[in-house]
């Protein structure tokens, strides 16, 4: 990083400036999602354990509707980028719509983590098989990759404004 911000001091050519730069802020991104993903696993963790947050049918319910219509707006968006030949400005631009829509589906992504909880909590009280064990540590890891995608888009736009 030191030899990356000295570069930028040293008089270069406009495009490695920029080159430089670029790679500075993705790395600053890159660097800052898996922190974000892991703090916010944890907080809800920590808020599932502690009994603030439980996952009743109701709540099981909206989220997976939730997580469905995500599903089906990303199956949306497939079908028009290869249609049209580019994704709509709602999905990738950073104006304020797109930035709530990613915020939302981070919000939404970080709640399946506490289906993802409750499914191993109450697969293990109920004496579930050994190799049942492998499905919820998969769920996890779905949702924790899918939350830091998120999270990456989200910081992305946000740094591009």
């Amino acid at each position: 990083m030191p030899s990356k911000c000295a570069a930028l001091l040293c008089p270069r050519p406009s495009s490695d400036v920029v080159n430089i730069s670029l790679a500075i802020v993705f790395e600053i991104t890159a660097a800052f999602s898996p922190a974000l993903t892991f703090f916010v696993a944890a907080s809800l963790c920590f808020l599932y354990k502690s009994g603030i947050v439980k996952p009743d049918n109701n709540f099981a319910l909206i989220i997976v509707s939730a997580t469905l219509g995500i599903l089906f707006f990303y199956i949306g968006i497939f079908v028009y980028s290869l249609i049209v030949g580019n994704t709509p400005a709602i999905f990738s631009s950073n104006s304020n719509a797109s930035i709530f829509l990613s915020i939302f589906i981070v919000a939404i992504a970080a709640l399946n983590l506490v289906l993802d909880f409750d499914i191993i909590e109450q697969s293990a009280e109920a004496g579930a098989p050994k190799y049942m064990e492998y499905f919820g540590a998969m769920a996890l890891v779905v949702t924790l990759v899918w939350l830091y995608i998120e999270i990456l888009r989200l910081l992305a736009k946000l740094r591009s404004r």
